[in-house]
């Protein structure tokens, strides 16, 4: 078989097989769209009274940064699962499988943005449904659906590293909840970075979820603004996500240690 072929087939098996736990516990999607929603209907509802917080609707301002906070949230801790397939024994069958390490890394991260599309597809409904001034042309839709993808795959990758790191559930717990905060908050998600004393303004630039912000930002609305080209909104994410994979590949098999 082509060896591009093969490898390609070895991507897929991982993410079949990640994806066949999403379609056999779809509550847990129900579950997680619980909280984005509530940020919009009351976080949104609320700051939206604070005039001069942003230039027009803050809930148009608000509903793309809930996105991506949502595909943060839900791949910030997908490692555990990485936990759990060691402790069950699933984990060693995947290393003594010959698919290369990249590929498991890449299948896991496509199946976790699986699930951040699902979130994007019930927050675009709850935004519709507020009268948030949404874009429903194909090319915006488009992009909004490959940033989903990389965020995702993004930040479930950097989640894998951490397991790679901490090995046990219950550290893994203590530090995902500890960096979702810092990250979501030092980025553009709920104010501008016009608002930020300059210090966080200079964390927020290195901030991969602020280009995902950015980037959701100038293609969900019709009257979208961003700070940054799309270029630079996929670019940097890009970057960083080769550079994950690049690394994640190395640690993982560190994990059954």
């Amino acid at each position: 078989m082509n060896p591009v072929r093969a490898y390609l087939t070895q991507v897929h098996a991982v993410t079949a097989a990640e994806v066949m736990k999403l379609a056999h516990d779809p509550m847990d999607l129900v579950t997680r769209a619980v909280q984005p929603i509530l940020w919009l209907l009351l976080f949104g509802q609320v700051m939206a009274q604070v005039h001069g917080l942003t230039n027009g609707s803050y809930l148009d301002f608000l509903s793309p940064g809930v996105l991506a906070q949502s595909v943060l949230f839900v791949a910030i801790f997908y490692g555990l699962s990485a936990i759990w397939e060691r402790d069950l024994g699933i984990l060693h069958r995947y290393m003594v499988s010959p698919a290369p390490r990249s590929a498991l890394v890449i299948g896991k991260a496509i199946a976790s943005s699986a699930r951040g599309i699902t979130q994007g597809i019930v927050i675009y409904a709850c935004a519709a449904l507020l009268g948030v001034k949404l874009s429903f042309a194909p090319a915006n839709l488009l992009g909004v659906l490959v940033m989903v993808f990389i965020a995702s795959a993004l930040f479930s990758t950097f989640s894998l590293i951490i397991a790679c790191i901490v090995k046990t559930r219950e550290r893994f717990m203590g530090i995902g909840q500890f960096l979702t905060m810092p990250i979501f908050f030092a980025s553009d998600a709920i104010y501008p970075i016009e608002l930020m004393p300059p210090w966080l303004r200079a964390i927020a630039h290195f901030n991969p979820l602020t280009y995902e912000v950015d980037g959701l930002r100038a293609l969900m609305l019709t009257v979208g603004r961003s700070h940054f080209p799309l270029t630079v909104d996929y670019g940097a994410p890009v970057m960083l996500l080769a550079l994950l994979i690049a690394l994640a590949s190395r640690m993982y098999p560190r994990l059954t240690e």
